[in-house]
C-alpha cells in the first residue's frame, strides 16, 4: 500500500526535476545567444578576442587568449569578435572551454562571421612529409604525441598511459578553413581532435583532403554544421556523430569517410555516424561534373565503421554507395567485420540495386540501426562505458530552429 502511494510522488518529483533541467539548459542557451549577438551579459569571466579593439583586457589572437586560461578545471569562455584570424590553434587544457563566435544569426552556419584560416598540408618547408596533425587549423589533444595520426592501417601507437585531454570543448558559429589548396593535395586538416570531447554547433569545416580527423579516444559531436571536402574528408579512429548538418562535396576522391577501426579490450562503436543530414555537391558549378562519381566511403582498415542514417543524398553519389579499398591486390573490406552502411536514406543518390550489386554497402533495417540510433549508444568513456554524452549541449540541440 505504501509503495502505491509513493509511485505517483516519485513520478511527480522526476517530472519536476526534468522540467528544472530543461529550464536551466534553456537559460544557458539564451545567455550564449545574447553574448554572441550583443557582446553583453556573457558568462562570468568571459574573455574577448578582437583584431581591432585597443582595450587592454582584449586579446588580439585566439591562441593568446587560450594561453591565458588558468590551468585548472574551471569552465572558461572566449568570445571571438567577427573577423578572419590566420593562426593555428592548440587546445591542451583539460578544463571546459567554450568558443563563442560573434554573429547576428546564431542559428545559421552560413552566416558565420568568425573565420579561422591556415594553409598547410603534411609537408614541411622543404617539402618533406610530416605527420598530418601539423597541417591542422585546430588541434584539440592533451599532448602532441596523442594527436599524431601516424601511418598505415593502425596509425601512431599512442602510449597507453597518455592522459585524457579536454573533457568539454564547445564551439559555436566559427568556421575553420584550411586554405592549402583548392583540390586534394595531401592531408590538410581543418580539425584534429584526439583524447578529448568536442561539440561543434553551427560551425564550418573546409578543406579538400582529410578535413576532419577524430583521433584515438576522440569524441566529436557536430550539429547544424557544414563539413566540406573532396577526399576521405571524414576520417579517424574515434567516434563522430554528425547531426542535421551539410556534407558538401567539393570533388570526388577516395570516399567521404575513411575510418580506421581500433582493437580494444572492450566492445566499441568507434566510427562516424551521419544522421538527418544533407549530402550533396558543394555548389551548382561542380554538380554536373561529379554526377555518380562520389563514394560514401572506403575502409582504411577492415574495422571501418560508418553509417549514413535518414540522410538525403544528391546525384553525386556512386551507384554502389561505398567502395572497397584495394592495396597491392589486397582488399581492406572484410565481410562481417567492416560496416559501411545506410539506413532509411533518400534522394537521387540512393540506388538500391547498385548497392546490392556493389557488395560492400550494408542496408540496415530498423532493428539493425537500433544499436547505433542515438549518441548515448556510441559515445564511450576511455574505459569503454557507453553513455558519455554529458558534454553535448542539449539545450542548443533541442531548441526550436
Amino acid at each position: 500500500m505504501l509503495l502505491s502511494h509513493l509511485l505517483p510522488l516519485l513520478g511527480l518529483l522526476q517530472s519536476q526535476t526534468s522540467a528544472a533541467a530543461l529550464q536551466s539548459e534553456s537559460h544557458k542557451t539564451s545567455t550564449l545567444r545574447h553574448c554572441q549577438t550583443t557582446g553583453k551579459n556573457c558568462p562570468a569571466g568571459t574573455i574577448t578576442v578582437s583584431q581591432t579593439s585597443k582595450e587592454a583586457t582584449t586579446y588580439n589572437t585566439i591562441q593568446s587568449a587560450i594561453n591565458a586560461l588558468p590551468n585548472n578545471t574551471t569552465p572558461q569562455t572566449i568570445l571571438i569578435k567577427a573577423g578572419t584570424y590566420t593562426e593555428q590553434l592548440n587546445i591542451t587544457r583539460a578544463g571546459p572551454i567554450t568558443f563563442l563566435g560573434e554573429t547576428t544569426n546564431p542559428k545559421d552556419a552560413t552566416a558565420n562571421r568568425v573565420r579561422i584560416t591556415w594553409a598547410a598540408a603534411n609537408k614541411d618547408s622543404t617539402g618533406q612529409s610530416v605527420d598530418n596533425v601539423y597541417s591542422s587549423v585546430l588541434v584539440v589533444a592533451p599532448t602532441l604525441e596523442s594527436s599524431l595520426t601516424g601511418s598505415g592501417t593502425t596509425g601512431y601507437p599512442v602510449p597507453s598511459d597518455t592522459p585524457f585531454g579536454n573533457t568539454d570543448f564547445r564551439v559555436y558559429n566559427v568556421d575553420f578553413v584550411n586554405e592549402w589548396s583548392d583540390y586534394s593535395d595531401g592531408p590538410a586538416h581543418a580539425l584534429s581532435l584526439s583524447r578529448a570531447n568536442g561539440g561543434f554547433y553551427y560551425c564550418g569545416f573546409f578543406s579538400y583532403q582529410d578535413t576532419v580527423y577524430v583521433g584515438k579516444l576522440g569524441n566529436a559531436y557536430f550539429y547544424k554544421s557544414i563539413i566540406a571536402g573532396q577526399t576521405d574528408f571524414l576520417y579517424g579512429f574515434g567516434t563522430a556523430w554528425i547531426q542535421s548538418s551539410s556534407i558538401q562535396l567539393r570533388g570526388c576522391g577516395g570516399g567521404i569517410t575513411a575510418w580506421k577501426g581500433t582493437n580494444t579490450t572492450f566492445t566499441n562503436k568507434y566510427g562516424v555516424y551521419i544522421v538527418d543530414s544533407d549530402v550533396r555537391a558543394a555548389n551548382t558549378s561542380i554538380a554536373p561534373d561529379i554526377i555518380g562519381e562520389c563514394a560514401l566511403g572506403r575502409p582504411w582498415n577492415s574495422q571501418h565503421r560508418s553509417i549514413f542514417a535518414r540522410c538525403t543524398e544528391d546525384g553525386s553519389i556512386t551507384a554502389s554507395g561505398y567502395i572497397d579499398w584495394v592495396v597491392s591486390g589486397v582488399a581492406r573490406f572484410q565481410k562481417g567485420v567492416t560496416l559501411m552502411a545506410e539506413y532509411a536514406v533518400s534522394g537521387p543518390g540512393f540506388n538500391r540495386t547498385g548497392r546490392v550489386e556493389g557488395g560492400v554497402t550494408t542496408l540496415l533495417d530498423k532493428e539493425g540501426w537500433r544499436g547505433f540510433s542515438e549518441p548515448e549508444r556510441v559515445f564511450q568513456k576511455p574505459t569503454g562505458e557507453f553513455g558519455n554524452v554529458g558534454w553535448i549541449d542539449w539545450g542548443v540541440v533541442g531548441e526550436k530552429v
